[in-house]
């Protein structure tokens, strides 16, 4: 019986150390069958013209074909994408859900101290002011907005823009926020329950061809920001390969003649 007892007792702190043992090692890439590191990517699927779902509900897109791209280029990883809402992107990120992210993001202060971004930016976005079709009032600037209702999506740089001019013009913007895709901040605009919003030129487009809203851009573009990919920090070789993947696609042309299919224009630059 004491004999019995003691082999359970070894067994059990066998079995202890065995755990502790792997709690402390470091985590390894996941491996495909084919031997290649594994590599997610957060993106919101949601997002046309740079990520979003076809006819067919394949993901597709700008940011999509850029991806894929560097993929071929760096020759050992296998990338999966993951849809996340926008509002859990950096979230998802934090608690590696996925590696990378890619969905136009701008780089500013507060994102810089917690993320890596790549050297290489892969797109130049311009924010436009957006306002219903028939709205024929002469708004072409973010002073013209003072006194009207402006949706923006939570934690975007579009949004911090629009807070930015608030704090130096004593909240002259009636700003409403909004969770999730910028789809439903454009709808509301055609449906008059706000009166503008702020965001990339492209996407208001696309969405105005696609779903047929009565939206328009005015006056000159805000401001433009480079979009790159964002890493959590300590990710250097998987950032370096990305990186090194993304200058090559820069200096052969190859990002320029996908900006070019997607929309008629290089915006790379």
């Amino acid at each position: 019986m004491k004999s019995s007892k003691l082999t359970k007792l070894f067994l059990v702190l066998l079995t202890l150390g065995l755990i502790l043992t792997g709690c402390g090692a470091p985590k390894e890439p996941a491996q495909t069958p084919g031997g290649k590191q594994k590599v997610l990517v957060g993106t919101e699927g949601t997002y046309p013209p740079f990520t979003y779902e076809d006819e067919s509900g394949v993901l597709t897109g700008y940011d999509i074909e850029v991806v894929r791209e560097i993929e071929k280029r760096v020759g050992d990883i296998e990338i999966e994408f993951v849809p996340t809402p926008w509002d859990s992107m950096f979230l998802g990120l934090e608690s590696k859900k996925f590696d990378f992210i890619a969905n136009q993001i701008a780089k500013n202060p507060e994102r810089e101290e917690k993320y890596s971004f790549t050297d290489n930016n892969y797109f130049v976005s311009a924010a436009q002011i957006i306002v219903k079709g028939d709205n024929n009032s002469s708004i072409n600037s973010l002073d013209d907005l003072k006194g009207l209702k402006v949706g923006t999506s939570v934690g975007s740089n579009y949004t911090k823009k629009l807070e930015e001019y608030n704090a130096k013009n004593n909240n002259a913007l009636d700003l409403k926020y909004y969770d999730g895709n910028v789809t439903t901040v454009f709808q509301d605009i055609d449906a008059g329950r706000i009166d503008a919003t702020l965001n990339e030129r492209l996407t208001a487009a696309d969405n105005i061809k696609k779903l047929g809203l009565n939206i328009k851009t005015v006056g000159e573009p805000v401001n433009t920001v480079p979009s790159y990919f964002v890493f959590r920090k300590g990710e250097d070789e998987l950032k370096s390969k990305i990186d090194k993947a993304l200058a090559s696609m820069k200096e052969d042309g190859t990002l320029k003649d996908i900006s070019i299919k997607w929309f008629g224009e290089d915006y790379t630059k």
